[in-house]
């Protein structure tokens, strides 16, 4: 049987670890990295089972890639502080390791927002490759939104993991800084000029895109709040990023 090592990077994620490192049971390793967490989620994430690295935080793929160097299985498995493994995925991911052919698996997420599962919005199936042999893959090099980089066969399974995503909208505003606030880095890295009036138009793409493209009119006011927030994170991101480049001038 192939043995499978889960990884799991944390910054301050108390109120999540304990069920995500629950959810992965069925791990025959379960390896934290902690980007210097001032909660409990060290103490909590030992409690439960994982084996915690320690590294000062650099960026998503950074960590990501630094825990997958502690991992040892023949698969890894990527799960995020507020992501969950049902039982049924679990079993799926024990079969899907015994095919000779695939590098690689994406697996649908179902994500929780402000109290609704979404299903539309670009929310769902929204499929992420997440299970992979380790001697195939890695992780790309971003400050956010980070991506498997799997060399042979990718493959789907059916059985969607859960993501707690945003269980309010403090959760949201918090997150959109924060992402917004690397997006522009990212921008900005890039050297390409950046207008004044790019958030603008950048932000009102999002939110037709989230709403109408996407049929995110189908999940109701959850729906609007989201695309809205989605057209605001967008503008906020280009905006810091005009702003960053004009005081570099």
């Amino acid at each position: 049987m192939p043995k499978l090592s889960s990884i799991t990077i944390t910054g301050n994620e108390a109120a999540n670890i304990a069920d995500c490192i629950d959810s992965l049971k069925f791990c025959d390793e379960r390896i934290v990295v902690d980007g210097g967490s001032k909660d409990d989620t060290v103490a909590i994430a030992e409690k439960h089972g994982a084996t915690v690295y320690h590294h000062p935080w650099t960026n998503h793929g950074r960590q990501k890639n630094i825990a997958l160097s502690h991992a040892t299985g023949d698969w890894v498995l990527l799960l995020d502080a507020d992501e969950r493994v049902p039982p049924a995925l679990a079993a799926e991911i024990r079969k899907a390791m015994q095919d000779g052919e695939a590098a690689g698996f994406e697996i649908p997420r179902s994500s929780f927002f402000c109290g609704r599962w979404m299903r539309h919005s670009g929310w769902y199936p929204d499929y992420v490759l997440r299970l992979f042999r380790r001697e195939r893959g890695h992780f790309s090099d971003h400050l956010v939104h980070t991506r498997v980089i799997c060399d042979g066969k990718v493959k789907r399974l059916a059985t969607p993991l859960t993501h707690f995503a945003i269980r309010g909208i403090q959760d949201s505003i918090a997150k959109m800084d924060s992402y917004s606030t690397a997006g522009a880095e990212q921008i900005v890295a890039t050297g390409k000029p950046v207008k004044f009036s790019s958030g603008i138009t950048h932000g009102v793409w999002a939110f037709v895109r989230c709403y109408f493209l996407r049929l995110g009119f189908l999940d109701g006011r959850e729906g609007f709040l989201l695309a809205v927030l989605n057209a605001e994170g967008t503008y906020y991101r280009y905006m810091k990023a005009w702003l960053t480049a004009r005081g570099r001038g």
